[in-house]
């Protein structure tokens, strides 16, 4: 029996997206939105705490070119402040004359510890500095009631001359930033915040974060430092940006949303739609239904094309092997029932008429009798040497083909047949169990003798096939197969020599026992043979096929 294997179509060998890589796709892009959410919020974060710096650096150019322009006024030509004793921090342009400040500070950046309120100086403000203070502090309450930032301005000594609050008179020399602008060097930083109550709901202005943004900037005539300008300012938290910016941000959530469930339908598409079919496939092959036979048509995904296929091969196998079972079945109920009528009608005339027939017609019968049972007994054990050979596991193993031949030949000649072994090349190896192939051979040997008549000749030759294919030929000179049963020899239960006791399943057998190994019984074309005999081959699977050190 061949069993249907199938071959894929054009339309069905085309490119498909592996399983994993579809859940592999909406993993992927499952962590990259899960990825930019991250990046967002941080970037975020960066971009409110930069937002911040850029307003208090804005404002603090501002009040310190008015601190400057005043305190000139006071001071005029002479001298004052101190040395700049810093390089200016961000790279300047071609045009000296600006002096650009850009905001560096990010989320990430470590806060300094918070600070109390500043102590009162013990050195006074030096009083021109004061002075330009006094007449600049109420610009800078008015500022501070609309910016909500806190402004403060410091002579060259660090004690406070204006603010847009309170501490005149204190200093700020103790913090870094101020000593680092008194330098000549602007700075921003990071410092923790004293948690206020007060700050938590959300629609209030004070903004409830744990740093504040500090900006110092130097005020600089020329070479030298007059003081500096201190600016500091909650940066907007996350969660009160996020509902001020609640609209935008619900809107592109929706869109978020969208796409995720677009990739979510994309997946149904391409593995909830193709495995229904499968389904509705398998429901079809239980009901023997045609559908059941033909794969599943465009199942995108490789792995479930290759289940389709793989389950209506299974299904056409299942529908062939049942086919040949209810053919086999009906020609052993038609090779038993002959012997069996012809056993039954001999009783039935024995027993009503066995009186009246000679010895010789009882021994006749008697005779019938037995060699159907016979006949019987040989059916029953070819069915179960079929049965073993269709149930046969291969195993990996090669067998030297030379010593083989000749042991056979020895086999032959020793029961009276004339066998002979022909060419064969030196070290030939098949990739057959030796027991198998010898089995196999040893019935074409047996039915040479037996179909090829009084003083048949077999001769045992072996050479290689195409594709390398190592393959071994027994020939014999008898009376040859005529062309109308060569297409049925291999049919199971045909013979040409049941009155010789042949049962018609030697060939069905030898075929199946190699159809284990891959490998095939080939009837060659009477057009190779000197006019006279018939030629089987015994050929391998496909070369190397099996490993292993060859079998005695």
């Amino acid at each position: 029996m061949a069993l249907a294997t199938g071959s894929r179509s054009p339309d069905r060998q085309r490119a498909r997206p592996r399983l994993w890589m579809v859940f592999a796709a909406v993993g992927l892009g499952a962590l990259i939105i899960a990825l930019l959410g991250l990046a967002f919020v941080r970037v975020y974060d960066n971009q409110l705490i930069r937002q911040t710096e850029s307003e208090l650096i804005a404002q603090g150019v501002v009040v310190s070119s008015l601190y400057g322009e005043l305190l000139r006024e006071k001071i005029g030509a002479e001298a004052y402040g101190l040395t700049r004793l810093s390089p200016w921090p961000f790279a300047s342009p071609a045009d000296s004359n600006l002096r650009p400040i850009l905001p560096s500070l990010r989320a990430s950046d470590e806060a300094l510890p918070a600070v109390e309120e500043p102590p009162v100086s013990a050195i006074p403000a030096e009083p021109r500095a004061r002075e330009a203070g006094e007449q600049l502090s109420p610009l800078l309450a008015q500022v501070r009631r609309s910016t909500l930032a806190g402004i403060r301005v410091v002579d060259a000594q660090g004690v406070v001359v204006a603010s847009s609050s309170m501490g005149l008179g204190t200093t700020l020399l103790a913090r870094q930033e101020v000593q680092q602008a008194l330098r000549g060097e602007p700075r921003s930083v990071l410092r923790q915040r004293l948690a206020d109550p007060e700050d938590a709901p959300l629609a209030s202005l004070s903004r409830d974060t744990g740093v504040r943004v500090t900006v110092v900037l130097p005020v600089l005539e020329g070479e030298r430092v007059w003081g500096a300008v201190l600016l500091s300012r909650t940066p907007m938290t996350f969660a009160k940006a996020l509902y001020a910016d609640r609209w935008n941000l619900t809107a592109t959530g929706l869109v978020l949303l969208g796409v995720v469930a677009l990739m979510s339908l994309a997946a149904a598409a391409l593995v909830v739609r193709p495995v229904r079919a499968l389904v509705r496939q398998t429901r079809a092959i239980a009901a023997s239904a045609p559908e059941g036979f033909e794969p599943v048509a465009r199942p995108v995904v490789e792995e479930l094309a290759e289940l389709s296929e793989s389950l209506a091969g299974m299904a056409t196998a299942l529908r062939d092997r049942n086919q040949y079972i209810r053919s086999f079945a009906a020609n052993v109920s038609h090779e038993f029932k002959t012997p069996l009528a012809s056993i039954q009608g001999a009783v039935e005339l024995l027993r009503d008429s066995a009186d009246a027939m000679s010895p010789e017609q009882r021994e006749r019968f008697l005779a019938n009798i037995d060699a159907d049972a016979r006949r019987l007994t040989r059916l029953v054990q070819r069915l179960l040497e079929l049965a073993r050979a269709d149930s046969l596991v291969a195993r990996p193993s090669r067998t030297e083909v030379g010593p083989l031949l000749e042991a056979l030949a020895e086999r032959g000649r020793a029961r009276g047949l004339a066998v002979e072994v022909g060419a064969v090349p030196a070290g030939l190896v098949l990739g057959l169990p030796a027991e198998v192939l010898e089995d196999i051979l040893w019935q074409l040997i047996t039915n040479a003798s037996q179909h090829g008549g009084e003083g048949v000749h077999v001769r045992l030759e072996a050479d290689v096939a195409g594709e390398g294919r190592g393959r071994v030929v027994v020939r014999d000179d008898g009376g040859g197969i005529s062309e109308s049963n060569r297409a049925r020899v291999f049919d199971a239960f045909f013979t040409t020599a049941r009155e010789r006791g042949g049962t018609g399943l030697g060939l069905t057998i030898a075929q199946s026992m190699l159809r284990a190994f891959g490998a095939s019984l080939e009837l060659l074309p009477s057009g190779l043979q000197q006019q006279r005999g018939v030629a089987f081959a015994v050929v391998e699977a496909a070369p190397r096929l099996w490993t292993g050190p060859a079998s005695g």
